[in-house]
């Protein structure tokens, strides 16, 4: 063992309570950082999961000037040949007032072919009562959302009315409804894309493709690359910009919430480190009369400065990981904000940057009292008392 790793062990058993206050100051620090990454990491993916999830990553929208795309069925092959597509569904969407009894109420009404809107916007997971495939071979009928199924008073096996200027007035059975715990749930239903065409009279043609892609991310190029093509597009993440900054407000003031917490946490070593120091003043004058090198002195406090953040973090990290686990699944009551459960994600690489950003920061933070003790001249240093 090297005589400075020695020294620096020593110095830290000598003063046992600072040391255990500036290991737990670091650790709840590194704790709250923890706690704080993972309800961030949980929060953020499940906002993914209940919006971009459920949304089309790119759709395909008709041309300036048109109100539709006419042979659809064309440029569907065309899409689906593009790499990181995976799949797509044509839709015809549009207005249209409801009417159940007493109760009225406009929304969206979207047609689509079920098995392929559901291949893009999984809405058969979201399904609570009843039976989504039934679109497919059910003619006049319709899947609303379970808000929209409260407010209108609706029950399976309901008719609901429809209606809007220039179309054609139906009555549609109510054969399923979902559950997304999003605004979707009040503002959009699901008919068949057949239907829609009878209801708005147009034709055998759809005024949207919904695109889903293997990495989300590349939303943008893929619609970029459609748009090279004639037609128009747009990725989510331009359609839904409020997603991406509510993401990036949260995180940032996360970040600099947690980075003052540990500047607070670093000066606690800084204070004990030159504690240390002015109680060591002879003994390192001793060392530095005996041929130790300032580098030596320095190196000394550079090595307690790292064990004691070091021991933080890794007390911290997993105080915390344990803490986040233990809060996350928790049930919360009739389920706040859509959420049934607190959202908590651990991931590996957030420990191993959290320990080590930790562990180099507070090795940063000993390099001032590290510094004053090198600099003592020993023969001031042994004489002093």
């Amino acid at each position: 063992m090297r005589y400075e790793l020695f020294i620096a062990l020593r110095h830290i058993k000598a003063r046992k309570r600072q040391t255990i206050l500036s290991v737990a100051a670091i650790g709840i620090a590194v704790m709250i950082l923890m706690v704080s990454q993972a309800f961030m990491a949980g929060f953020t993916q499940e906002l993914y999961d209940k919006t971009v999830n459920n949304l089309p990553h790119v759709v395909v929208s008709p041309q300036t000037g048109d109100d539709y795309i006419h042979l659809y069925k064309n440029i569907i092959l065309r899409v689906n040949n593009i790499d990181g597509v995976i799949a797509s569904s044509p839709h015809l969407t549009g207005e249209a007032s409801f009417k159940f009894k007493d109760n009225t109420k406009n929304a969206v009404l979207k047609g689509i072919i079920p098995a392929q809107e559901d291949a893009v916007a999984h809405i058969k997971k979201d399904i609570v009562k009843g039976n989504f495939d039934e679109l497919a071979y059910s003619d006049k009928s319709i899947v609303i959302g379970q808000k929209f199924a409260d407010d209108m008073q609706l029950e399976l096996g309901d008719r609901v009315e429809i209606s809007f200027p220039n179309a054609n007035p139906m009555s549609l059975k109510v054969i399923a409804i979902y559950d997304t715990g999003t605004a979707l749930d009040e503002s959009i239903t699901y008919t068949s894309l057949q239907t829609a065409q009878d209801f708005y009279d147009t034709g055998d043609v759809i005024n949207g493709i919904s695109l889903r892609l293997a990495d989300f991310n590349r939303d943008r190029e893929i619609a970029q690359m459609i748009k090279n093509d004639g037609y128009n597009a747009a990725g989510w993440s331009d359609t839904n910009p409020e997603i991406l900054r509510t993401i990036a407000i949260e995180s940032v003031s996360n970040n600099i919430t947690i980075g003052f917490i540990l500047l607070i946490a670093s000066f606690g070593v800084v204070s004990t480190l030159n504690m240390v120091v002015m109680a060591k003043i002879k003994e390192i004058g001793i060392l530095l009369a005996m041929g130790a090198r300032k580098s030596n002195i320095r190196l000394i406090f550079l090595i307690e400065s790292g064990l004691l953040g070091l021991a933080g973090a890794l007390l911290g990290t997993a105080a915390g990981v344990v803490l986040a686990l233990s809060i996350g699944g928790y049930p919360l009551p009739q389920g706040v904000y859509g959420l049934t459960y607190i959202p908590v994600l651990v991931r590996t690489n957030d420990v191993i940057i959290i320990i080590t950003i930790v562990f180099l920061l507070n090795l940063i933070a000993g390099i001032y009292p590290a510094q004053r003790a090198a600099s003592l001249d020993p023969v001031e240093a042994i004489s002093t008392r």
